[in-house]
């Protein structure tokens, strides 16, 4: 159970960590966000946190394209959340999510003028997606948001109710999961993941000019799968079409993790079941985030030191 957050410059009981119904962020989307995984390994008895930096580089980045203006480094994050995190005591796979918000209690659209505020809590986390190994998704009817109306690059809490629709549409009609497409109708990513196929010996993706979410995990697929599987990695846009004879295709990202598609509009992808690429990078990759690949090491931040696996202690403030 979550016990803790992050919230008005201190760790506090999450109870304590509540917004008026007349604030900004709430009234208008006015806020950005951050999703982050934490990997228990019971053999290591450590709790890893997936890429640390590069989400709160990516944070910030988030809240610079709604004018935000923050004290905060990506240090003071990194900080406040492994004090987070070890107050909790998780002994299990956990996700973080920081949320960047305009905090005034005020009426009127805008985002100059206005106070920014950040606040952090995690909660135990498995998967996002069931089937995991076998998707069946559809193509969306809606289409991706577009960088010259609400930016994607960045995770603005207002353009996902984009999101919210092509999921919900997705489920209600009985698929896992959608793939949109952007305004020029190419391939643009998932409701909330990156996409990829595979063509031959060529792992293929749409560039971060499709408007895609510029994706940590998708980077580090990119890396993994030329640097360890040996395939050619090529960005660029892909037609409807084109999925429907991949011979293989998924999701990526830090929620959905590395996901098998099995099927898109009812059209098998492959064999319909998880291909050898995806099984390799998927195998990989929970190596990777669970401190099991000491190559990259350099990727993970623990949470507890010197074997140190304390349970939850009183909340106390964290100065940043």
């Amino acid at each position: 159970m979550t016990r803790y957050a992050y919230f008005e410059g201190a760790i506090r009981p999450i109870a304590e960590a509540k917004i008026s119904v007349m604030t900004h962020a709430l009234n208008y989307g006015t806020a950005w966000f951050g999703g982050l995984r934490g990997y228990w390994n019971p053999s290591q008895e450590q709790l890893y946190v997936f890429r640390m930096r590069d989400h709160y580089r990516r944070f910030l980045d988030s809240g610079k394209i709604l004018m935000a203006a923050l004290d905060l480094t990506v240090d003071d994050l990194i900080a406040v959340t492994v004090e987070l995190l070890r107050r909790e005591g998780y002994r299990e796979d956990c996700y973080i999510r920081p949320v960047g918000y305009k905090s005034d209690p005020v009426i009127g659209v805008r985002l100059h003028n206005l106070h920014d505020a950040v606040t952090i809590f995690s909660t135990p986390f498995g998967r996002y997606i069931e089937d995991e190994e076998g998707a069946h998704v559809c193509v969306s009817s809606w289409r991706r948001v577009d960088d010259t109306a609400l930016p994607p690059r960045g995770k603005i809490a207002g353009s996902y109710v984009n999101s919210a629709l092509i999921k919900s549409e997705a489920v209600l009609n009985g698929f896992a999961e959608a793939i949109v497409l952007n305004q020029d109708g190419h391939v643009a990513e998932g409701s909330a993941e990156n996409f990829f196929l595979v063509r031959g010996d060529t792992l293929i993706t749409p560039p971060v000019y499709a408007n895609v979410l510029e994706g940590i995990t998708r980077r580090t697929v990119m890396e993994l799968v030329e640097r360890e599987i040996g395939l050619r990695v090529v960005e660029r846009e892909i037609d409807r079409s084109e999925i429907y004879v991949a011979d293989e295709a998924f999701f990526c990202g830090t929620g959905v993790q590395v996901v098998a598609i099995a099927s898109v509009d009812h059209r098998p992808i492959g064999s319909g079941r998880i291909g050898p690429v995806t099984r390799q990078l998927r195998d990989l990759y929970f190596r990777v985030v669970r401190g099991d690949a000491p190559q990259y090491a350099h990727w993970l931040t623990p949470v507890y030191a010197d074997g140190d696996r304390r349970m939850a202690t009183p909340a106390v403030a964290v100065a940043v």
